[in-house]
């Protein structure tokens, strides 16, 4: 395979969407010399991998845990042990000791808080277990052998740079008006989507007028969007950091009757994908639900000793940072597949 086509491969084998890439096909040529078919998804060493998840209280949410379940499945090589969902730090710590002494291959975790796991992942680490850090940074890179993550700058990236080309596609001006509605601010990962949609704006010299913020809820998206638009008598573009909260967002729109703006959306639910597709939004900016998916498919793979078929790097890499893409009408079919219901 060519080198370009096997990054590309790779990357989509990352991501979780490709099925199978195969890098190195046999090949016995004049030379006499010959190297061996190798896929990722080839059968290989049975494995049990421990999964500990989120509360299913959120769309978001729900889907990292049926990702994760529906990647296991995939697989006869791989058996998967499920930790009921939690938002308790303490009860998680409990379900990875059971992991521990269970003497499972591998552990893939999206910790409900990243600091208040760290200890135990670092135990199971020493133990012998490698560490599937997802979503949630522990505070010490030794607790995981592989960290997995969303690209939270990235989002606000993606949604300031398709905010740009629309003020210049549309002839916006220098005076377009852009609104934010954001979700809890004393989040880092709020902190870090804000900031990337600032820097992305300022590089076609726009900034954000109007700014509200909401937590992830859809009440709390309602009554920020009610409270924006009292505001902002008229709006060209509104950037909503999160699709679930964005349920009540586009129910103050509607109930406002206000559409005169462009409405971005953010992490890719399947309530936005139908608006896209019904011409009531302009985009979402995806946040992978996939995750945990992918760090069971990379779990699998770190438990029975191979690499990424498709790298020339032999090793699993430590750490992975998935992308940020735009949705919109022209590549929904492509992404409607990873949408969550809220």
């Amino acid at each position: 395979m060519p080198r370009k086509a096997a990054l590309a491969c790779a990357a989509l084998a990352t991501a979780g969407l490709l099925a199978s890439c195969t890098s190195n096909s046999t090949d016995s040529g004049d030379s006499g010399g010959s190297t061996t078919v190798s896929s990722n998804d080839d059968p290989g060493e049975n494995v049990v991998i421990g999964f500990s998840g989120p509360q299913a209280s959120h769309g978001w949410m729900a889907a990292i845990n049926r990702f994760a379940e529906e990647a296991a499945a995939q697989y006869e090589d791989v058996d998967l042990r499920v930790a009921e969902g939690t938002n308790d730090p303490s009860t998680q710590v409990s379900h990875i000791e059971t992991f521990i002494n269970d003497r499972v291959d591998a552990i893939v975790l999206l910790p409900t808080d990243g600091a208040a796991l760290t200890q135990v992942a670092t135990q199971a680490m020493e133990a012998g277990i490698p560490v599937i850090n997802v979503d949630r940074e522990f505070s010490d890179d030794a607790a995981a052998r592989l960290t997995l993550l969303g690209d939270n700058y990235g989002m606000g990236v993606s949604a300031g740079e398709y905010a740009c080309g629309l003020i210049a596609e549309h002839d916006l001006g220098d005076d377009a008006v852009i609104a934010e509605i954001a979700g809890i601010d004393s989040l880092p990962l709020t902190q870090e989507r804000s900031q990337g949609f600032a820097d992305a704006l300022a590089t076609c010299g726009q900034e954000v007028d109007n700014r509200v913020a909401a937590e992830f809820t859809v009440d709390s998206g309602e009554r920020a969007a009610s409270n924006l638009l009292q505001a902002a008598p008229e709006i060209d573009i509104v950037w909503n950091h999160d699709d679930d909260q964005g349920v009540g967002v586009k129910a103050a729109f509607d109930n406002a009757e206000r559409d005169e703006f462009f409405f971005i959306g953010g992490a890719g639910s399947a309530n936005a994908m139908r608006w896209i597709e019904a011409g009531e939004m302009e985009a979402t900016v995806i946040y992978p639900a996939t995750q945990a998916g992918d760090g069971i498919k990379l779990a699998r793979l770190i438990a029975q000793n191979r690499g990424m078929s498709d790298l020339v790097q032999i090793e699993v890499p430590r750490r992975i940072v998935l992308d940020a893409p735009v949705v919109t009408a022209d590549n929904l079919d492509q992404y409607t597949p990873m949408g969550f219901e809220s």
